[in-house]
């Protein structure tokens, strides 16, 4: 498995803004290999100077490309509210619309400092006169019931982001069972008749019709209404309603996907996460507005179903990331799992194949990597069970999964311990890989916190070579880790439930955590960020804007800077640093993290090489560990590029600063 995942990786380690210089390069030179990589970090130097000592003639297997894979789920903002671009709150109704308006409870309100509540009712309020709402049960559009509005009534959504000057598109479904009437939407962004715009459409006939809109807003707002009135002489049903930014793509934030777009992640995991134990994909495919809302399984909320398999794979083919897929192992049975990997992979002669086609999909999406659950070690997960039960439920989903398609690379539920050395002891004829998940809280010591990440990480590595070493299970195997949930985790929940926010001791930590992942790189062939928006993640969105999270400019920044060849990388003093080559040893690249408020002087000793002292330097610095971005406001921590000389003996760093040095090894 692992002489195949490195021969993809070969081909496709392209992900770098120096790509095209370096496939100019010469093949590497072969020479000691050696994993794990040395290093002694965040200690005090005996003579108080930092140090850092290179072997560039020991390496180590290459970088995998997926480690710097990201982790979706639905949860919070993350989809809804961060990647898909709907504006809209239950829009399919799944709360029933009354006369008492309390969406949040306790009469909360998005505030300010509290702009995303969680929704606990219905975020529709009824307009006009009393009792001109509802419910049909009997014939609803989607969902258990339908809301019918009377002659004079309507029903109206608040607090939407608008941006002055940009268009909004939508659209409205709708019938009577009476005499024809009309309805009016309209668009809200203050109290004048001048601060709206409206359109009149036709209600009529017994069959539900599909009516579109479009909206240019007058002002920048985030308390802007939709209403929707009837004005004609008979009730109308309302089976949903959109509202979109109109530069959506599929569906999906034009601000959001340029920012994942920069971010270059090469692999996405998706739908959970705890999510996923509870879920079922029927229900995510299929016409969208005809796609049952849910409560959320495992989180608070409504899942509405609109983002699915095919939205998944296709914000995969927008970003060109692999999808990485978790079947339910939790309430879900193999059949079913089974089922959706026939759906993805399957042909158009297969029963599956031919509804992918029927749903628009006719070509199969040829998923490679699917995880077998989530968690289950965990009593919070649905679906737990005794370990020496789940053992046989996973070989029996992996029998299951692979007779569809043998060609998949399955990531089974592992947990370091007594979790993990029993799955590799009875399900190692049935896992290529074998998940582990880590998170960690804020300390208020910056060099504390920011070794969190690499112990963490080596906590993984050293139990896995254990594990090589003692189970006969594994002897001439080669399962690696896939860390497929890993990140810091604490803080108030700023851009909803879940939505912490990061500050530049985070990034210091996640820039260790890789450096780890790159010391065992035999070890580590995924790693996904969790998650990538909002919830925990490393994007940031309100309701009109989006930016990067201090720990999405690391992530980014050694996905395009840093080398792919890990080599021998010793450390003296209060520091992190790891090195790596370019592909074909053009360069060599430094990365170096300097927890302290202290502008440092590192000394460089770079055997095996003759550097010229020249190159180029990427760094995320600031003047406060707590430093932070918010979207819709100037940055307070970037990425600043520059060029460097004398850096052949010599690196200079700011302080709070994680830099990668990129630095010339002519021959």
């Amino acid at each position: 498995m692992r002489s195949l995942l490195l021969v993809l990786l070969l081909v496709s380690l392209a992900a770098t803004a120096s790509a095209a210089e370096q496939a100019a390069e010469s093949p590497v030179p072969k020479g000691e290999t050696q994993n794990p990589l040395p290093t002694v970090s965040f200690e005090k130097a005996a003579d108080g100077k930092p140090a850092v000592r290179i072997d560039t003639t020991v390496t180590g297997e290459p970088i995998s490309k997926y480690v710097y894979g990201q982790f979706i789920e639905h949860l919070g903002r993350c989809i809804y509210g961060g990647i898909w671009a709907e504006m809209l709150l239950d829009r399919k109704f799944f709360h029933p619309v009354t006369a008492t308006y309390d969406p949040y409870g306790k009469g909360r309100r998005p505030t300010e400092k509290h702009p995303f509540p969680i929704l606990k009712a219905s975020p529709w309020e009824i307009v006009g006169k009393e009792g001109a709402v509802t419910m049909r049960k009997e014939d609803s559009f989607v969902g258990q019931h339908t809301p019918q509005i009377a002659p004079g009534g309507g029903i109206a959504q608040h607090h939407l982001g608008l941006i002055k000057g940009k268009k909004y598109v939508g659209y409205i479904w709708t019938r009577t069972d009476d005499k024809e009437t009309d309805l009016t939407v309209s668009l809200r962004w203050g109290d004048g008749a001048k601060d709206r715009q409206a359109v009149t459409i036709p209600c009529k006939g017994k069959g539900y019709a599909k009516s579109a809109f479009e909206f240019c807003a007058g002002a920048d707002t985030n308390r802007a209404t939709l209403r929707i009135a009837v004005t004609g002489g008979g009730p109308c049903l309302v089976g949903t309603v959109s509202l979109m930014p109109a530069d959506n793509v599929d569906g999906m934030r034009a601000d959001t996907l340029a920012l994942l777009k920069d971010l270059d992640a090469p692999v996405y995991r998706w739908p959970g996460g705890n999510f996923v134990s509870g879920y079922d994909w029927r229900d995510g495919i299929g016409p969208r507005d005809r796609r049952p809302p849910r409560k959320n399984p495992a989180w608070t909320g409504v899942e509405p179903n609109d983002f699915g398999l095919h939205e998944f794979l296709r914000l995969c083919e927008v970003l060109e990331a692999e999808p990485y897929v978790a079947v339910n192992s939790g309430l879900g049975g193999a059949e079913a799992a089974a089922e959706q990997v026939q759906y993805a992979n399957g042909g158009r002669d297969t029963p599956m194949g031919r509804l992918r086609a029927d749903n628009g999909h006719p070509e199969p999406w040829k998923v490679r990597f699917w995880s077998i659950g989530n968690e289950m070690y965990g009593g919070w997960q649905l679906g737990h069970m005794p370990l020496k039960e789940y053992v046989k439920k996973h070989n029996r989903f992996a029998r299951a999964m692979r007779k569809v398609d043998p060609t998949i690379q399955l990531v089974a539920v592992g947990a370091v311990g007594k979790w993990s050395e029993t799955m590799l002891r009875e399900c190692a004829e049935h896992m290529d890989l074998i998940s582990e998940h880590f998170y960690r809280r804020g300390k208020k010591d910056v060099v504390d916190h920011v070794r969190q990440m690499p112990r963490a990480v080596r906590g993984k590595a050293d139990a896995h070579r254990r594990y090589r070493r003692q189970l006969d299970s594994l002897k001439g195997k080669d399962i690696d880790i896939a860390l497929d949930e890993w990140n810091y985790w604490y803080g108030p929940h700023v851009f909803g439930e879940l939505g912490v926010r990061y500050f530049l001791k985070d990034a210091l930590g996640v820039a260790a955590g890789l450096h780890e992942m790159f010391r065992h790189s035999d070890l580590f062939t995924m790693a996904n960020y969790a998650q990538t928006v909002n919830v925990i993640g490393a994007i940031k969105t309100t309701r009109t804007a989006a930016a990067f999270a201090t720990t999405g400019l690391a992530l980014k920044m050694y996905r395009r800077h840093f080398g792919t060849v890990p080599v021998a990388t010793e450390v003296k003093g209060c520091i992190d640093a790891m090195a790596a080559w370019t592909p074909r040893r053009k360069a060599l690249t430094v990365g170096l993290v300097n927890p302290t408020r202290r502008a440092l002087e590192v000394s460089l000793c770079a055997e095996g090489v003759c550097l010229n002292g020249k190159g180029t330097r990427w760094v995320i610095a600031g003047d406060e560990p707590e430093a932070y971005n918010h979207p819709g406001r100037p940055p307070e921590v970037t990425i600043e590029r520059g060029a460097v000389r004398g850096a052949d003996k010599t690196l200079a760093v700011p302080p709070l600063s994680v830099t990668i040095f990129r630095l010339e090894a002519p021959r």
